[in-house]
């Protein structure tokens, strides 16, 4: 068939596919290559958790440990006989509360394939006066304490350690992206400074 009997519309699907042909492909490779340097973000299970940045992975990491150091306080206080019972109905109300988040935080973590910290990956001596956390010291002297010792003990050294957590949780409000993680530092600020009234009168009444 000679080329000047096709029909129009055939000349025309031609040019058009050829078209698109040469504009899948870029100057630098195939169309394979393009796609590859794509910069949008590949489906993943972080897509739940929206944006995040490293100060929201500094902020999970360190409230994971931070959490994990306040809840072995907490297990360390309640081991001990005859403590006071307001204490101990305190103690555990921040164990029910920041297990949960430690989990939450964990969960993003992964989501955002970072690793999951944990107190027992660290020297506890060296995370000491950092955001409030405990020393080795420290720890060993609320285990050594008698109950008596410890009512006062616990809620000074947990007083320092929530001062800790909301210095924490204010740095991700003022650096942080993610939306969600910006919403459980507010939760902490706002949990832990009234946790922190509560251990001020608690004191002032043994």
């Amino acid at each position: 068939m000679n080329r000047k009997y096709l029909p129009v519309t055939f000349a025309a699907s031609a040019a058009l596919a050829a078209a698109l042909l040469l504009s899948g492909c870029s100057s630098s490779g195939s169309m394979d290559s393009t796609d590859s340097n794509s910069t949008t973000p590949a489906p993943s299970s972080a897509a739940s958790q929206g944006e995040f940045n490293d100060a929201d992975v500094a902020f999970a990491s360190g409230m994971v440990m931070h959490h994990q150091q306040a809840i072995e306080m907490v297990d360390m206080f309640l081991e001990k006989e005859g403590v006071d019972e307001q204490v101990a109905d305190l103690a555990e109300r921040i164990k029910a509360a920041q297990q949960p988040e430690i989990d939450t935080m964990n969960q993003w973590l992964t989501a955002w394939a970072q690793p999951t910290d944990s107190m027992g990956d660290h020297n506890m001596d060296d995370m000491g006066d950092m955001d409030g956390m405990m020393s080795g010291e420290d720890m060993m002297a609320l285990e050594n304490a008698t109950a008596e010792e410890a009512n006062t003990l616990f809620l000074e050294q947990m007083v320092t350690h929530h001062l800790g957590a909301i210095d924490m949780a204010t740095e991700e409000l003022d650096s942080g992206q993610n939306a969600e993680a910006l919403g459980l530092a507010t939760k902490i600020i706002t949990d832990q400074r009234a946790e922190i009234d509560e251990m001020s009168d608690l004191l002032a009444a043994l």
